[in-house]
């Protein structure tokens, strides 16, 4: 029974992860393994589970449907397994949050080694992803997201700052040759450095002021996806390449320093902050727990 557990197990982390070695790598195991655990569940089942390239793998019809009932049964089994840690004397235990890459960038640094300090029995894994996901279908605890994106049935409440800004910002270099620009509409004359979603959704940028709303869809010379890829768009405004539009907690280094200036100010945009959010029709583990009543404290 143990060695089937960890099969199902094996075959989950492989098709969240996306391929043997990215689950090896993001969960402690070889990717040998992890492939030998697969086949032999695939040899019990009688059924090919996922298909498999050089580059990643996908699951065949049956693999999915598998996945779409196990995993909220093996978050079960963890639930119910977690309950003995109410007899620790410390919580202990994997916590599993999927956070967007701003927040993984100017939230999470204020909070996580203060709470592992803590809870030294507790080890944290950060899944960053910019797009919503099923938490249970993902096999994490809980996400940080924004509260418009938020299901109805989550609990949420509120981490880090309670608002933030979007600030349009370039380097005196480039304002110098190219002028700054007035009104957001004044950005489609200038080269502008663009996010993209993961799912190839280009956003637009939006402004607001005194009530009017502007969205403008502006072109330029690199547009990278959204996450840590954006730190190539931030180094190109630096270097004098272009305009770019992000979270002022990202650029607020450069602004400090003068490297980029930012512009449009009076339509720069302000919004609720970010929110911690887990499903509240189950048992909570106690890692997840602890974190929850850590960021209460906070």
């Amino acid at each position: 029974m143990a060695t089937e557990l960890q099969d199902l197990q094996a075959f989950l982390a492989v098709l969240r992860a996306g391929g043997f070695r990215q689950a090896a790598r993001s969960g402690g195991n070889s990717a040998s393994k992890l492939s030998e655990a697969v086949r032999r569940l695939e040899t019990r089942l009688g059924l090919r589970l996922l298909h498999r390239t050089t580059r990643n793998v996908s699951p065949t019809e049956a693999g999915a449907r598998l996945a779409e009932r196990l995993a909220p049964a093996l978050a079960e089994v963890e639930a119910s397994l977690d309950v003995v840690n109410h007899f620790r004397d410390r919580p202990a235990g994997t916590l599993r949050i999927n956070v967007p890459a701003n927040v993984a960038r100017t939230v999470l640094p204020g909070i996580i080694t203060a709470f592992l300090k803590r809870y030294p029995e507790i080890r944290l894994e950060v899944i960053v992803e910019d797009s919503f996901v099923d938490l249970m279908a993902s096999g994490c605890d809980a996400g940080i997201r924004y509260d418009e994106r938020l299901a109805q049935d989550m609990i949420a409440l509120p981490i880090g700052p309670r608002t933030q800004r979007l600030v349009t910002a370039a380097a005196p270099a480039y304002l110098q040759v190219h002028g700054t620009p007035a009104h957001p509409r004044d950005l489609l004359q200038h080269a502008c450095l663009r996010g993209q979603f993961s799912g190839g959704a280009v956003p637009l940028w939006e402004f607001e002021r005194d009530g009017e709303i502007v969205r403008v869809d502006p072109s330029g010379p690199l547009q990278v996806r959204t996450g840590a890829a954006f730190d190539l768009a931030v180094q190109a405004a630096l270097d004098g390449l272009g305009i770019v539009h992000l979270f002022e907690d990202w650029l607020q280094p450069h602004l400090d320093s003068g490297a980029l200036v930012p512009v449009l100010e009076p339509w720069s945009q302000r919004f609720s902050g970010p929110m911690l959010y887990y499903a509240g029709r189950r048992h909570l583990p106690s890692p997840l727990r602890a974190f929850v009543d850590f960021i209460r404290e906070g």
